[in-house]
């Protein structure tokens, strides 16, 4: 797509200059008035009208349908807590396309700002609000798209770093995600007990984890979760677990991002 307004600002010029040598060869008026007037047309219309889609396309035919452009495939994930939304004036199947700003946390501690865009489907519209947290693909030239291609597993391990980066998680909690038990829980109890600086929410959580073989345990602890989590772990929803079998006093809630 990048290329389509080039070319066409290089026909252009090409077309203009024979049709200016045609005319100052003429000897009177009508020798301007002859086939080679397209190239004036083309620069005074066609190729603004390029250039401008090809800005508005942005990320190509991969950010028109969702998708990842091949550069960003493998890039590290990071998660961009979402500060601004809007629209881009181009819409695909009735879908908007979104210019979405975001603060992006990475699992080597970095902040940076950027804008990925993105169409995005109009049921999901809800989902990209400011304060919502989305998983990113980043370049280091601070370049972002939303992470559509990853699958869950990759999107929670990203978000496990980034937050013992940011000091949300420590590395024996760390430890629970990567090597504990999978299991489920039903939440008993939510008590608010107050606010983090950062913005996070203070819970105490009493749960009811049922271990694979069926059996249960009760435990209850603190936990410092972000307020998009927080309706999550209402009082009897159930939600995933994980535990270290010889240590079943600290459990991690595995909430989702959205």
């Amino acid at each position: 797509m990048k290329v389509l307004p080039w070319l066409g600002l290089t026909a252009g010029l090409a077309l203009t200059a024979t049709w200016v040598a045609g005319g100052l060869a003429g000897d009177d008026v009508s020798a301007w008035l002859n086939g080679w007037l397209v190239g004036p047309i083309i620069l005074l219309s066609v190729v603004p009208t390029l250039f401008s889609l090809g800005n508005v396309l942005g990320g190509g035919l991969a950010a028109l349908t969702g998708g990842v452009p091949k550069e960003f495939r493998g890039a590290p994930i990071g998660m961009g807590t979402v500060v601004g939304v809007a629209r881009t004036g181009l819409s695909v199947n009735d879908q908007p396309q979104l210019d979405i700003r975001l603060e992006v946390d990475t699992a080597d501690g970095r902040t940076f700002p950027t804008t990925a865009r993105q169409v995005v489907d109009i049921t999901e519209l809800s989902l990209v609000q400011p304060g919502a947290i989305l998983p990113v693909r980043y370049l280091s030239d601070g370049r972002a798209v939303l992470a559509t291609d990853a699958p869950p597993h990759e999107l929670q391990a990203a978000l496990d770093r980034v937050y013992v980066a940011k000091g949300f998680l420590t590395p024996h909690q760390l430890r629970i995600t990567e090597e504990g038990v999978d299991a489920t829980a039903v939440v008993l109890d939510m008590t608010p007990t107050g606010q983090t600086p950062d913005g996070r929410s203070a819970l105490r959580l009493s749960l009811r984890v049922t271990r694979p073989d069926g059996t249960a345990f009760d435990v209850t602890q603190d936990k410092k979760l972000p307020p998009m989590s927080v309706r999550q772990v209402q009082r009897g929803m159930v939600v995933r677990v994980k535990y270290l079998p010889g240590d079943e006093s600290d459990v991690a809630v595995l909430t989702t991002l959205m």
